[in-house]
């Protein structure tokens, strides 16, 4: 060990280290994206991840166990795209190496990036080699082989076959090789132990992340700036229709409780006689709890029979509803919810970006809709406040990516009010045919997700967007800035004028296995153009009906849908 003792303290600055060099080049990894267009955010999504648990660090902690389990369960909460998720269940197993450890030696590290690698494959229920989950095995089995004696000889060894195994991962995935890159997930974990390993050999490096109030915000640009609520939106004459947002953080203490076997089910029976929308759960001594109420009062002087509270917020859901937002785009998240609302056997929650695109969700059926998608890879987190929001006994979810399926199957592993059902939609078009057959009517669960399942089959999506690198794929001769138009990752049509494309590309569809086409243009297309496309269409299958949707998302200039 030398004179370095390797406790939570140490391990916190590592951590906050790691995410800081990850940070500096998150644009370099978001590049290395194997399809041309743009959508890379596996940097964004893993340094969110990190940022989940850099925020999670208890100031001057020294417990090694206590610290390490903050941290993976501000990561598991705070992961987003595949990369993340992958991340933070590597993070999670290091932490259930290192439980009930005080502070941990060079073989009780290696032990615990065992366990990390386990839980990372676990993860994942079909593990692709050539991706961070390769990179992570190979490296800690190496640095696990040399018998370090140090910490700083352990992560020295794990970067030295990490660059190695990196090296080797477009051998072991032909569309890294197709793409001529290098996995981006296994890149974004060689920086982050770069990174943690310079705390141990540099701790007075300037590595970390700004401060907590500013990572909080970061996603990519993706994420709305808070909006100002309008006061004058609930005057004198208001009535309290919606009740209380109510949120708090308690601190169990020993002189009013038993804190080591204090049962949060006392708490939640309470929550759930005097509001809805219940969550509560403990951790160590801390209970977290949210809630929508009329009487937060009561919840707050309930609460106070066990504890202290560190954090509480209180939000009036009658003046948040009521005020009038000036950007509509961003606010289409659910079905208006009054806080008296009876508890539904079904939901239904939707991933989905553009106004459009949203609205036709909720009007198909959605009860709310995590803003998010392609470059825009929302939260466990996310996920989790919208089956809060939901209030019923089953709720399905519809990724529509497939870069979002693990986040919301980490979400529903984590959600413990309601029975969760990923249905592992990978497109808008899966998405839409799905929410369109849904029919909870008669049916059991089983047979609903049977159903949803099946309604997925047939249905083919091709999208239009523009070509960020020059490259050869799928025998096109593909130029920066040219459009581009395909179905899945495969490359359908290409040319440098955007109409031409997308005509070029329907030109490739098959309409004849199909009775019906979604048309949905974005927001670098024009009503002009999109009504020509659509005039195009149907001259050419004039047996095929056509529903058009102003969606008004980003990247995908044009989304063609045949079910």
């Amino acid at each position: 060990m030398g004179s370095v003792v390797f406790d939570g303290a140490i391990y916190s600055k590592m951590i906050s280290m790691g995410a800081g060099n990850l940070k500096i080049h998150s644009d370099e990894i978001n590049n290395l994206n194997v399809f041309p267009i743009p959508d890379g955010d596996t940097g964004d999504n893993m340094l969110m991840t990190m940022t989940g648990g850099t925020n999670a660090i208890i100031p001057n902690e020294t417990n090694l166990s206590k610290v390490s389990e903050k941290i993976s369960s501000g990561m598991l909460l705070g992961a987003r795209g595949n990369s993340g998720v992958i991340l933070s269940q590597f993070f999670y197993g290091i932490s259930e190496g290192f439980k009930g450890l005080e502070a941990a030696d060079t073989q009780q590290i290696g032990e615990a990036f065992k366990n990390g690698v386990k839980h990372a494959y676990d993860s994942v229920m079909t593990p692709a080699e050539g991706t961070i989950l390769t990179v992570a095995k190979d490296a800690t089995a190496y640095a696990c082989s040399v018998n370090a004696e140090t910490p700083v000889d352990f992560f020295d060894a794990f970067i030295k076959e990490a660059k190695q195994s990196l090296e080797r991962t477009p051998d072991l995935l032909p569309v890294l090789k197709k793409a001529g890159v290098v996995d981006s997930g296994g890149a974004g974990l060689i920086y982050i132990v770069n990174g943690m390993k310079k705390s141990l050999t540099d701790p007075n490096s300037k590595l970390e992340t700004e401060s907590k109030s500013e990572n909080s915000d970061m996603h990519s640009g993706s994420q709305a700036q808070p909006k100002q609520l309008d006061l004058d939106s609930f005057n004198e004459d208001s009535e309290l229709e919606f009740g209380y947002c109510t949120e708090l953080m308690l601190r169990l203490q020993n002189k009013k409780t038993d804190t080591k076997n204090f049962d949060v089910e006392i708490i939640r029976k309470f929550l759930n006689e005097n509001g809805n929308s219940v969550v509560a759960f403990k951790t160590g001594t801390i209970v977290k709890l949210h809630v929508h109420t009329m009487t937060p009062d009561k919840i707050l002087a309930f609460c106070q029979q066990f504890g202290e509270f560190l954090t509480v917020k209180i939000e009036n859901m009658s003046l948040q509803h009521n005020t009038i937002y000036k950007d509509d785009d961003e606010k289409l998240e659910t079905k208006v919810t009054p806080a008296a609302q009876e508890r539904k056997t079904y939901g239904v929650v939707a991933v989905a970006s553009g106004k459009g695109i949203k609205q036709t969700f909720l009007d198909y059926g959605a009860d709310f809709i995590v803003d998010g998608g392609q470059s825009m890879n929302p939260s466990a987190q996310d996920f989790i406040k919208a089956f809060e929001q939901i209030n019923a006994d089953t709720i399905f979810v519809l990724p529509n990516n497939g870069n979002v399926i693990l986040a919301a199957q980490q979400a529903a592993k984590m959600y413990k009010d309601s029975q969760v059902h990923v249905i592992e939609t990978k497109n808008i078009g899966q998405g839409l045919a799905v929410v369109t057959m849904m029919d909870t009517e008669n049916c059991s669960t089983d047979e609903i997700i049977e159903n949803l399942n099946l309604s997925m089959q047939g249905v083919e999506t091709f999208s239009v967007s523009h070509c960020v690198r020059d490259t050869q794929m799928d025998g096109f001769e593909l130029h920066s800035g040219d459009y581009i138009g395909f179905c899945d990752k495969s490359i359908v049509a290409s040319d440098n004028e955007r109409k031409k494309t997308v005509i070029d590309t329907i030109d490739k569809m098959d309409f004849s296995d199909h009775e019906v086409c979604i048309f949905i243009r974005g927001t670098d297309s024009d009503e002009k153009e999109a009504s020509e496309i659509s005039d195009y269409i149907k001259q050419k299958h004039n047996g095929t009906e056509i529903f058009e949707i102003d969606g008004g998302q980003d990247i995908y200039s044009y989304i063609m849908v045949l079910e």
